[in-house]
């Protein structure tokens, strides 16, 4: 009942779809947005990068943001020129697939960040999805913010109406819009791994039920991979947050690297939280295993003791199965229902003795 009632509340503040869907975006099929901030406020009619851009550095001050969701080469060597982006850079942003890292190529910094997302599932079995990821990367200039999207999660259009909600936040420049991208990516890490915590309750009491079943092992190593997943997303990030809000970069002014210790503070959170799961996986994992050695030896013992009370009979029709001519009490009137007593005798004496050492 907890469990169906967390994901009804996850369900009731999952984060509203961007509608601004490249397919039905005018900027093309990878552009997702272009606008132009002006102190803060969002700016009407630039929906061409040039002209946005030209408009910014006509009036001395603000920036443009550009969206792109899983642009090709030839959809993003516009941009690249126009905004005189890195080659190697504009590779990574193409082709994805990178580790979380933030790299300087002169005035302009480019991040990428791995997002998640929590995959709902009725109940988690061997071969559940947990953990989605996809892919986001930022190139962040003076007068500029481009950012790039792969996988079909970690829309940023709820991020932007935040930042437009507060003006005052967006006018500190390109550098606020990288915090809050950083920010919006932890806190997805963060809602996620609570997430998890519900399978992993689930997986745990499962283990120490009555009714624990021998394929929960497939179920423990299957979220500790998307356990892995997770970690291999926001584990790495953790240098480059530091390194926002420690080292002197171009773009990230004093006044804003507080705002990226906190997001590492957060960060640390998560890998601690996301340790200690992986941590009580190993001692579940553990604990069932021995709970499967113990039933298999139970087994072992069941069968060892009824092959020893299979042993009497089998040794006394043995010996009068040996059709010697003179053997005692041959031919014996009552010799039939003596050995069938005496079988019957030894065999109860022999079940008696296990069941009162708990092997039967």
């Amino acid at each position: 009942m907890f469990s169906t009632i967390r994901q009804a509340v996850r369900r009731s503040y999952r984060r509203a779809v961007d509608l601004s869907h490249p397919a039905r975006s005018p900027l093309g099929s990878a552009v997702v947005n272009c606008v132009v901030y002006l102190g803060g406020v969002r700016q009407d009619g630039c929906a061409e990068a040039v002209e946005a851009l030209r408009r910014v550095r006509r009036a001395g001050s603000g920036f443009v943001w550009i969206g792109l969701h899983e642009p090709d080469e030839k959809e993003f060597a516009g941009l690249a020129e126009l905004f005189g982006l890195h080659p190697l850079a504009i590779e990574d942003a193409v082709h994805a697939h990178q580790r979380p890292k933030v790299e300087r190529y002169g005035d302009t910094l480019f991040a990428v960040f791995k997002t998640v997302r929590y995959v709902e599932h009725a109940e988690l079995t061997a071969t559940s999805e947990v953990v989605d990821t996809g892919e986001l990367m930022a190139f962040v200039g003076a007068d500029f913010v481009i950012t790039i999207r792969h996988g079909g999660h970690g829309s940023l259009g709820p991020l932007r109406e935040v930042l437009e909600a507060s003006p005052e936040q967006l006018a500190k420049g390109p550098a606020a819009v990288l915090h809050a991208i950083a920010d919006h990516v932890v806190d997805d890490y963060m809602a996620v791994t609570d997430a998890v915590q519900t399978d992993l309750d689930a997986v745990e009491s499962a283990v120490f039920s009555d009714h624990a079943g021998r394929g929960d092992a497939g179920r423990i190593y299957q979220l500790k991979r998307e356990l892995l997943e997770l970690k291999r997303a926001a584990a790495p990030l953790d240098r480059p947050l530091q390194q926002l809000a420690t080292q002197p970069m171009p773009v990230i002014g004093p006044e804003i690297r507080p705002y990226f210790r906190d997001v590492a503070d957060h960060l640390n959170r998560v890998t601690e939280q996301i340790g200690s799961y992986d941590a009580l996986l190993d001692s579940i994992l553990q604990a069932h295993l021995a709970q499967v050695t113990v039933a298999q030896n139970e087994d072992m013992r069941k069968i060892t003791a009824w092959a020893a009370i299979v042993a009497v009979p089998t040794m006394v029709c043995g010996v009068y199965g040996m059709n010697f001519e003179h053997m005692p009490e041959l031919r014996w009137t009552y010799g039939y229902p003596t050995v069938l007593g005496v079988i019957a005798v030894a065999c109860f004496v022999i079940h008696r003795g296990f069941r009162r050492n708990g092997w039967l």
